[in-house]
């Protein structure tokens, strides 16, 4: 009866009515039916610029904070606070750590961009030394591994994120050995 109600409303371009004057369930159901549909139509619309976001920065964009341990050329360690800002947009991203113990203290600026395939390369300084060079390296899925370069200078850096934590590793051949770093947002 139903179905008979609706194709006879298709055809004289009318909604199909119930006995008591009331749109038929039917109706109803098509209406909610549609308006899922136009939902899930939209959503997939939207899942490239998602997807756009599984690069190598993945989840980085915005300001953490933690605290790790850096390790100098002499083997002493020492305890330190940190704050990181990274901006992502699309293929780029700028970052600012900076972290501090009661004696040591690094301001590390890097600008990189995803060149696609996973290859990311840039440059980086650190300002209270004034050094910098280039970075290069591979990224994927929130993971960055790069070699940070100048005169004389080389670091290895391993960037984990992973929701609201990121962990960050460097170990150098310089007075400054190592860094281990866990942060949150």
């Amino acid at each position: 009866m139903a179905l008979q109600l609706v194709s006879h409303a298709a055809v004289d371009g009318k909604r199909p009515v119930s006995k008591a004057g009331q749109p038929s369930k039917l109706f109803a159901n098509t209406r909610r039916l549609t308006f899922a549909a136009a939902a899930f139509f939209m959503a997939a619309l939207a899942a490239p610029e998602s997807h756009a976001q599984a690069g190598a920065f993945a989840g980085m964009a915005g300001t953490w904070s933690g605290s790790g341990t850096v390790t100098l050329d002499d083997g002493s360690s020492e305890r330190i606070r940190c704050r990181s800002t990274y901006k992502v947009g699309g293929p780029n991203m700028e970052m600012v750590l900076t972290c501090a113990s009661d004696a040591y203290k690094f301001n590390l600026q890097a600008a990189v961009v995803d060149s696609g395939g996973g290859n990311i390369t840039g440059t980086w300084s650190e300002t209270s030394r004034n050094v910098g060079g280039s970075i290069q390296g591979r990224g994927g899925a929130g993971t960055v591994q790069v070699v940070a370069s100048a005169v004389g200078f080389n670091a290895n850096i391993a960037l984990k994120t992973t929701g609201n934590k990121q962990s960050i590793a460097m170990k150098a051949d310089s007075q400054f050995r190592a860094a281990s770093i866990s942060l949150s947002k």
